[in-house]
Protein backbone atom coordinates (compact mmCIF):
# COMPACT_ATOMS: atom_id res chain seq x y z
CA UNK A 1 0.00 0.00 0.00
CA UNK A 2 1.48 3.41 -0.95
CA UNK A 3 2.08 6.10 1.65
CA UNK A 4 -0.88 8.47 1.86
CA UNK A 5 1.06 11.44 3.33
CA UNK A 6 4.55 12.52 4.27
CA UNK A 7 4.62 15.14 7.01
CA UNK A 8 7.72 16.95 8.25
CA UNK A 9 8.10 16.62 12.03
CA UNK A 10 10.25 19.32 13.60
CA UNK A 11 11.89 19.10 17.02
CA UNK A 12 12.63 22.19 19.10
CA UNK A 13 14.70 22.98 22.18
CA UNK A 14 11.75 24.49 24.08
CA UNK A 15 10.27 27.07 21.71
CA UNK A 16 7.92 24.81 19.75
CA UNK A 17 4.81 26.80 20.72
CA UNK A 18 6.29 30.09 19.46
CA UNK A 19 7.70 28.50 16.29
CA UNK A 20 4.51 26.71 15.29
CA UNK A 21 2.36 29.76 16.04
CA UNK A 22 4.73 31.80 13.85
CA UNK A 23 4.62 29.24 11.02
CA UNK A 24 0.81 29.10 11.11
CA UNK A 25 0.71 32.89 10.86
CA UNK A 26 3.34 33.19 8.09
CA UNK A 27 2.03 30.27 6.02
CA UNK A 28 -1.68 30.94 6.51
CA UNK A 29 -2.18 27.72 8.45
CA UNK A 30 -4.46 26.63 11.25
CA UNK A 31 -3.21 25.19 14.53
CA UNK A 32 -4.85 21.76 14.90
CA UNK A 33 -3.02 20.64 18.03
CA UNK A 34 -0.76 22.14 20.68
CA UNK A 35 -0.57 19.50 23.40
CA UNK A 36 1.47 19.63 26.62
CA UNK A 37 2.02 16.95 29.27
CA UNK A 38 0.01 18.99 31.78
CA UNK A 39 -3.35 17.38 32.45
CA UNK A 40 -2.48 14.13 30.67
CA UNK A 41 -1.77 10.67 32.14
CA UNK A 42 1.94 11.27 31.48
CA UNK A 43 2.06 14.45 33.60
CA UNK A 44 3.34 12.66 36.72
CA UNK A 45 6.28 11.27 34.71
CA UNK A 46 7.38 14.67 33.42
CA UNK A 47 9.43 17.11 35.53
CA UNK A 48 7.30 20.06 36.68
CA UNK A 49 9.43 22.58 34.73
CA UNK A 50 8.74 20.70 31.44
CA UNK A 51 4.99 20.11 31.78
CA UNK A 52 4.18 23.23 29.74
CA UNK A 53 6.47 22.18 26.86
CA UNK A 54 4.86 20.86 23.68
CA UNK A 55 4.65 17.08 23.37
CA UNK A 56 2.83 17.32 20.02
CA UNK A 57 1.81 20.19 17.75
CA UNK A 58 0.25 20.18 14.31
CA UNK A 59 -0.63 22.96 11.91
CA UNK A 60 -2.64 22.45 8.74
CA UNK A 61 -1.60 24.49 5.71
CA UNK A 62 -3.97 23.83 2.84
CA UNK A 63 -4.05 20.03 2.64
CA UNK A 64 -0.57 19.67 4.17
CA UNK A 65 0.48 19.31 7.79
CA UNK A 66 3.58 20.38 9.67
CA UNK A 67 4.09 18.69 13.03
CA UNK A 68 6.50 19.31 15.88
CA UNK A 69 7.38 18.93 19.56
CA UNK A 70 9.86 20.10 22.16
CA UNK A 71 12.66 17.65 22.93
CA UNK A 72 14.01 17.15 26.41
CA UNK A 73 17.29 19.09 26.76
CA UNK A 74 19.46 15.95 26.63
CA UNK A 75 17.82 14.80 23.38
CA UNK A 76 17.78 17.98 21.32
CA UNK A 77 20.22 18.58 18.47
CA UNK A 78 20.12 21.25 15.77
CA UNK A 79 18.69 20.16 12.42
CA UNK A 80 21.40 19.08 9.98
CA UNK A 81 21.17 17.81 6.44
CA UNK A 82 17.46 18.55 6.02
CA UNK A 83 15.25 21.49 5.11
CA UNK A 84 11.53 22.09 4.93
CA UNK A 85 10.91 22.75 1.25
CA UNK A 86 8.02 24.99 0.21
CA UNK A 87 6.88 25.34 -3.40
CA UNK A 88 4.95 28.26 -4.85
CA UNK A 89 3.44 29.00 -8.26
CA UNK A 90 3.78 32.74 -7.66
CA UNK A 91 7.33 34.12 -7.23
CA UNK A 92 6.08 37.22 -5.39
CA UNK A 93 4.38 35.01 -2.80
CA UNK A 94 7.52 32.86 -2.55
CA UNK A 95 9.61 35.98 -1.91
CA UNK A 96 7.14 37.25 0.72
CA UNK A 97 7.25 33.95 2.61
CA UNK A 98 11.05 33.77 2.29
CA UNK A 99 11.41 37.25 3.78
CA UNK A 100 9.07 36.43 6.69
CA UNK A 101 10.80 33.13 7.47
CA UNK A 102 14.30 34.61 7.28
CA UNK A 103 13.50 37.54 9.65
CA UNK A 104 15.74 37.15 12.70
CA UNK A 105 17.44 34.12 11.18
CA UNK A 106 20.08 33.72 8.51
CA UNK A 107 20.01 33.58 4.72
CA UNK A 108 21.95 30.78 3.04
CA UNK A 109 21.08 31.74 -0.53
CA UNK A 110 19.23 34.97 -1.28
CA UNK A 111 15.84 34.58 -2.97
CA UNK A 112 16.56 35.11 -6.67
CA UNK A 113 15.52 33.76 -10.06
CA UNK A 114 17.59 30.75 -11.10
CA UNK A 115 17.90 28.67 -14.24
CA UNK A 116 15.32 26.21 -12.80
CA UNK A 117 12.99 28.58 -10.99
CA UNK A 118 11.30 32.00 -11.03
CA UNK A 119 12.62 32.28 -7.48
CA UNK A 120 14.63 30.16 -5.07
CA UNK A 121 16.26 30.83 -1.71
CA UNK A 122 17.40 29.11 1.46
CA UNK A 123 17.31 30.35 5.02
CA UNK A 124 17.34 29.20 8.61
CA UNK A 125 14.68 30.90 10.70
CA UNK A 126 15.04 32.36 14.19
CA UNK A 127 13.98 29.00 15.67
CA UNK A 128 16.73 27.06 13.86
CA UNK A 129 14.57 25.45 11.15
CA UNK A 130 16.18 25.33 7.69
CA UNK A 131 13.86 26.26 4.78
CA UNK A 132 14.06 26.03 0.99
CA UNK A 133 11.64 28.24 -0.95
CA UNK A 134 11.20 27.26 -4.59
CA UNK A 135 8.89 28.62 -7.29
CA UNK A 136 7.75 26.77 -10.38
CA UNK A 137 9.46 27.78 -13.62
Amino acid sequence: MPVSQINPYLVFAGDCRAAMTHYADVLGGTVEAMMTAAGTPMEEHVPAERRDKIIHACIKIGEQRLMASDAPPDYYSKPQGTSVSLHFNDAAEGRRIFEKLSEGGSVGMAFEPTFWSKGFGTCTDKYGTPWMINCTP
